[in-house]
């Protein structure tokens, strides 16, 4: 397996890149070849995959180490090809194609080169739970981002009210002063006696 290719960008053409190292130019097809058309002649790296088969033996090179794993991953789904995992990160971000997957955005993968609603489910039903790890380290607020966090105190406000009710408070007596608890953040023994204090004025 050939980790990275380091070297000069030699070549460029719609389907694949030569990278020119220590006098031997590697062949690697990537998702947008032009885009390393800035880089001709400086020395760039190159993760690879090696794809091997009866009939062919290719290398697939990508900017990031994220990004071809994604690549090995869309590889993993029925009905999508290298040629088809290329054309896919060409046609948008992988942080796009990672966010459809996850919340199971079918209209959204089928705007993707050569995926209709089949492969889109497929891809949803083979992936999605299965790319954080991929994506989190350089996209780390790509899971969150949407969610609402937690306020931190709640769950002390929570145990609170449970040790409330331990102590024989009603569910109504308890939520009169539950709104004015919310605003403050507190441990959970502050909690209750500030509870208490309003519970017995």
């Amino acid at each position: 397996m050939i980790e990275f290719v380091r070297g000069y960008v030699d070549y460029v053409c719609p389907e694949y890149i030569v990278i020119d190292n220590n006098g031997i130019g590697y062949q690697i097809f990537t998702p947008n070849p032009f885009s390393f058309q800035e880089s001709r002649d400086t020395i760039v790296t190159v993760y690879t995959y090696q794809y091997v088969r009866e009939d062919m033996l290719a290398l697939y090179g990508f900017r990031t180490r994220e990004e071809r794993a994604l690549f090995a991953k869309l590889l993993q789904v029925s009905g999508i090809g290298p040629k088809g995992g290329l054309a896919i990160l060409a046609a948008g971000r992988p942080e796009q194609l990672v966010e459809a997957i996850e919340q199971e955005n079918e209209t959204f993968l089928c705007k993707f080169p050569g995926v209709g609603k089949k492969t889109a489910r497929q891809m949803i039903l083979d992936l999605k739970g299965k790319l954080t790890a991929v994506a989190t380290k350089t996209y780390p607020d790509l899971f969150h981002a949407q969610e609402e966090s937690e306020p931190p105190h709640l769950s002390a406000l929570e145990e609170a009210i449970e040790a409330l009710k331990a102590l024989g408070y009603a569910e109504r007596e308890i939520q009169k002063v539950v709104p004015s608890l919310m605003k403050e953040n507190l441990s959970t023994d502050q909690y209750v006696k500030r509870a208490l204090q309003q519970l017995l004025k």
